[in-house]
Order: C-alpha cells, then sequence, then structure tokens
C-alpha cells in the first residue's frame, strides 16, 4: 500500500475490504486475464522480432521488423486500456510515431523513425517479462477462488498493485519526451500564426501606405504631363508634390524594410542596430552589447525584435526618464535585458504584446521573464539559445 500512497486521489485503488465489491471482481477478472492476454503478446514479440531480426540481411527484413513494433504499440494500447478499465489506472496515450510536422521522408526514414520508436520497444520488454508473471497471478487467483477466499481480496490487491506498477512503468508514454512534443507543436502553431500576422502587417503598410502614396503620384505626374504645355507653371508646381510624396514612399519603404529585417543588422550586428533602435526612442538609452561573436542570424533577429517591441512600449506606456539596454552570452545562453524606470505595472495580460513577445521566445526553446511592480522600476530578462553564426 506504501507503494502506491503518493498517487493522486482520483488514480488510487479503493482501500481493500473482505466484501467481494466490484472493484475486486474487476481486479480478479484482470489477474484471470493476465495468462491468455500475455500469451498472446508473447508469441506475438518473439515472432515478429526474431523473424525481422533473423530477415534483416535481405530487403524485407527492416520493414517487418518495422511493421511488428508498429504491431506491438497496438499492444500497448490495447493493455492501457484493459488497466483503466479493469485496474483504474488513468495513462495518458504517447503521441502518435508519425503526429502531424513530423512525418519521415520516404522509405528509409519511415524504417529509421520505427526502429527507434521508444513506445514500441517498451511495449516489447513489457510483454516479454508479463508471461512468468501472468502465469503466477493466474494460478494464485485461480486457486485462491477455492483455497484463499476469505483472504483473496487482499491477494489480489497485492497482484494489481504489481500489475499498476508495471503498466505506469512500461507504458506510461515518457513525460518529458511528450511534454517537449506537446510544446513543440503548440509552438509550431505559434510561429505560423505569428508568420501570417506579420505577413497581413506588411500587406497592410504596402496598401495603405507606400501602394497608396505611388498610385496618388502617378495620377499626379498623368495630370501634369497633360499640362505640361498648357500651363507650364501649374505642371512645374505638380512636379514639385510628386516629388514630395516620392520621398515619403521611400521613406515609408525604408521604414517597413527595416520592420522587416534591417539592413544596420545584417551588416553591423546587433551592437549597431540596438544602438539605432535605442535612438528613436523617446527617452535616453544606455545600450550595452558584450559579445565576442555574433549569434546565429535566427537568433540575432528574435533578440533583435524583442529588443525594438520592448523600447515601443518604455516610449508608449512607460513614462520613464531613462532606460538600458545589456546583452551579453552565458554558456550556451543569449541573454537580453531591457529595464526603464518608468510606473511600472506592466503585465503579460496588459495588452503591450508582452504575451506575444513570450510566446515568440518560447517558439524557439527561449524564456521571457517580467518584474514590474507598481511604481517601477520594470525589468524585462529574455533569455534564448546560443547557436553560432552560420547555423540554424
Amino acid at each position: 500500500m506504501t507503494a502506491i500512497s503518493s498517487l493522486p486521489d482520483h488514480d488510487r485503488p479503493p482501500p481493500v475490504r473482505f466484501a467481494y465489491d466490484r472493484h475486486t471482481w474487476k481486479e480478479i477478472a484482470h489477474l484471470l486475464a493476465n495468462l491468455p492476454v500475455a500469451l498472446i503478446g508473447f508469441v506475438y514479440v518473439v515472432f515478429t522480432i526474431s523473424t525481422g531480426v533473423g530477415l534483416s540481411v535481405t530487403v524485407i527484413g527492416l520493414p517487418w521488423l518495422v511493421g511488428g513494433l508498429t504491431g506491438a504499440r497496438l499492444l500497448g494500447r490495447a493493455e492501457r486500456a484493459r488497466a483503466r478499465a479493469l485496474l483504474g489506472v488513468r495513462i495518458d496515450e504517447p503521441s502518435p510515431l508519425h503526429a502531424r510536422g513530423r512525418r519521415p521522408e520516404g522509405v528509409l526514414g519511415w524504417v529509421w523513425a520505427g526502429l527507434k520508436d521508444p513506445v514500441a520497444w517498451r511495449t516489447v520488454l513489457y510483454e516479454f517479462i508479463r508471461l512468468p508473471w501472468a502465469v503466477v497471478t493466474f494460478s494464485v487467483t485461480l486457486v485462491g477462488l477455492f483455497v484463499l477466499w476469505p483472504v483473496l481480496p487482499f491477494v489480489a490487491r497485492a497482484l494489481t498493485n504489481a500489475d499498476r506498477a508495471m503498466v505506469r512503468g512500461l507504458l506510461s508514454p515518457s513525460d518529458e519526451l511528450e511534454r517537449r512534443i506537446a510544446e513543440l507543436e503548440s509552438d509550431r502553431g505559434v510561429v505560423v500564426d505569428t508568420a501570417a500576422a506579420d505577413l497581413r502587417r506588411i500587406e497592410r503598410d504596402l496598401h495603405d501606405g507606400a501602394q497608396a502614396r505611388l498610385v496618388a503620384l502617378a495620377m499626379g505626374l498623368g495630370l501634369a504631363k497633360e499640362k505640361l504645355t498648357e500651363d507650364p507653371a501649374g505642371a512645374a508646381l505638380m512636379v514639385d508634390e510628386a516629388h514630395g510624396e516620392v520621398k515619403l514612399a521611400l521613406q515609408e519603404l525604408r521604414d517597413l524594410a527595416r520592420g522587416i529585417h534591417p539592413a544596420v543588422l545584417t551588416d553591423r550586428g546587433l551592437d549597431a542596430a540596438l544602438s539605432a533602435i535605442a535612438s528613436r526612442c523617446t527617452v535616453p538609452v544606455k545600450v550595452t552589447v558584450d559579445l565576442g561573436e555574433r549569434p546565429a542570424e535566427a537568433i540575432e533577429g528574435i533578440a533583435y525584435f524583442t529588443v525594438s517591441e520592448l523600447l515601443q512600449n518604455v516610449s508608449k506606456h512607460s513614462a520613464a526618464r531613462t532606460a538600458a539596454v545589456d546583452v551579453w552570452r552565458a554558456d550556451d545562453r543569449l541573454l537580453v535585458q531591457v529595464q526603464d524606470d518608468g510606473r511600472g505595472g506592466a503585465r503579460l495580460d496588459g495588452g503591450t504584446g508582452m504575451s506575444g513577445l513570450a510566446e515568440r521566445l518560447g517558439a524557439v526553446d527561449g524564456l521571457f521573464v517580467l518584474d514590474s511592480p507598481v511604481g517601477g522600476p520594470t525589468v524585462v530578462t529574455a533569455e534564448l539559445p546560443w547557436r553560432p553564426r552560420g547555423k540554424v
């Protein structure tokens, strides 16, 4: 009983009683079914694994083995369902081997993915060790029904507790692996949504900004062309106005290009790029970048846009007098810290884009920490994985 005392209340078996209630009968049914179920599983894995290994020198050997491992996954699913139904063990199903976005390319990729499937191999191990245990549990339970009737509920509970431990140990999904898979799938959705939102923003800015100015410019130049012979002075005035529109359109295109990926970041790195956006902030900003080398382009871009958005928040919302940006490397992480002496009170759900930044950083295995008590100061620390330049 000590082995299960740390389980959640909903996952604990009911207390043992002398009475043969429905829980006891379910446990007895599970123990009696152990032998035929284990025999089927044992024969299956011995046959498929041995023939797959024996045929591995031929073309069909490895695909046969992968097919056998796929079937072992199905055996594991059936065993988890049986444990849930008869033992009350709540076990999540592992992620599919070829989940959305993780499908291997080609036959060799499919074979390799199947051969290294940890869920299938744990099920194979489970079926191997189950048969002798099933013989013991079946024999003890069958004898207990006729000889050990008064104490059979206690015996059944002890035997099924061992079954519960075996199922949890070998048939449960790997918590850390499954958690990371779920996070990465969620992060992929965040990245896709963010990219789509950025594309819509660029399209909107082009449509409402530079495109509208260029259309007006074309119309203005057309009218000037018509007036060129009849009213040269009026035509010259219209050409002068068109020249001003060209300058504004070029400035809007530069701003848009800077928002996509600034040339100064590509050419001169984070120090110069962050100094450039700091100069546009409404409060004085001290920028300190302590990096011996430049990180990968993708990481550098994320760090830049993170600081850019944070400094926009400083300008719009903080009522600060000064701000500071610090960038440095600590082992295999790139750290970015932005702080200001404003009024504080910033929150991830406060509508200032903080939650979006946190999601973007999480999508690349980064961290986002916000410390902003009411009254200030506000300190935001972003942590990104360090990847050498030239690698993704």
